[in-house]
């Protein structure tokens, strides 16, 4: 029969492995794994038949401070993919002076045709918080008085005179590499600032192809965009669960996604329509918790073809 010693030995110990492994855990995620970009590729056929295929770069989540040259540089030589479109969903910044350096960051990329949307943390800057609440439901809307405003109309004005075309609640049509695309696109659904009432109606007929801009993946957003026969929609926010378990994956999606959507290509189904729905994890973090695990920071270069 164990000691009373003998069990406090062993619990100690087993203590001490689990201690060890999750501060492994965490020095892969914090050290390694979050500055660990990747290119994602993926084939979508949503064109008409007969069409050139078109690459669509998604960019989404960079949370940019200045000091991240790792992070500057790799996205900057995502230029030489030279993308027929370039399309940001959002959450561009995470400090008060991180303008210059997104523009500077995007300069090769914003002489590329492009669309934009924003997300809350080009709004609002970044702020300690306790993250376990993540946990409990999607992260609360900010008050004014509670956090800093970010020169939000400095970064679009530097994206507008660059040729990029925001879609903040905005229904366009562009010409890019030869395809008619229509595009409709949301201010940020996560801070209510959506007003898709003011875009809504069925995707255009002579249109090669409507594509959904938003930022934050709610069900509300997309179920509008995909009855409205929208054939691709492009989102972020999500971090793709940023702290994943493998085996399992995402434990949140800080929206009303579900989980198994938390990233990457999937179909969603709304009012007898389906849509093709890409769902990007994103190239950053908040600078409070700059961790990812079994959740890479990426990019997704989007190949569209013809339908079969």
């Amino acid at each position: 029969m164990p000691t009373a010693a003998g069990v406090l030995k062993a619990t100690a110990g087993t203590v001490g492995l689990a201690a060890l492994a999750a501060g492994a855990g965490l020095g892969y995620a914090a050290g390694y794994e979050v500055r660990a970009f990747a290119l994602r590729h993926a084939v979508v056929p949503v064109l008409p038949v007969g069409t050139r295929p078109l690459r669509v770069l998604h960019l989404s989540d960079l949370h940019l401070v200045p000091r991240q040259h790792r992070k500057r540089e790799w996205v900057a030589a995502l230029a030489d993919l030279r993308p027929d479109l370039v399309v940001s969903t959002g959450d561009n910044l995470a400090s008060l002076d991180a303008v210059p350096a997104v523009l500077e960051t995007y300069a090769g990329l914003l002489a590329r045709p492009g669309v934009f949307v924003l997300g809350s943390n080009d709004y609002w800057a970044p702020r300690p918080r306790n993250w376990a609440r993540y946990l409990a439901g999607p992260s609360k809307i900010p008050m004014p008085e509670e956090i800093p405003r970010l020169p939000t109309d400095d970064l679009v004005r530097g994206f507008t005179d660059a040729g990029w075309v925001d879609l903040d609640n905005v229904r366009t049509r562009l010409t890019v590499a030869g395809l008619d695309l229509e595009l409709v696109g949301v201010d940020d659904p996560h801070l209510r600032y959506d007003r898709y009432h003011d875009v809504a109606g069925k995707a255009a007929s002579d249109a090669d192809l409507t594509v959904g801009v938003t930022h934050a993946p709610y069900r509300r957003t997309l179920d509008a965009m995909t009855a409205d026969e929208a054939g691709l929609i492009l989102a972020g926010h999500t971090h793709g669960g940023q702290l994943c378990v493998p085996g399992f994956g995402a434990l949140v999606t800080n929206c009303d996604l579900p989980r198994k959507q938390v990233s990457g290509l999937s179909r969603w189904s709304a009012a007898g329509h389906d849509a093709w729905l890409h769902v990007s994890a994103g190239l950053g973090t908040s600078p409070y918790a700059p961790v990812r695990f079994a959740c890479r920071p990426e990019a997704t270069l989007l190949e569209l073809v013809p339908m079969r």
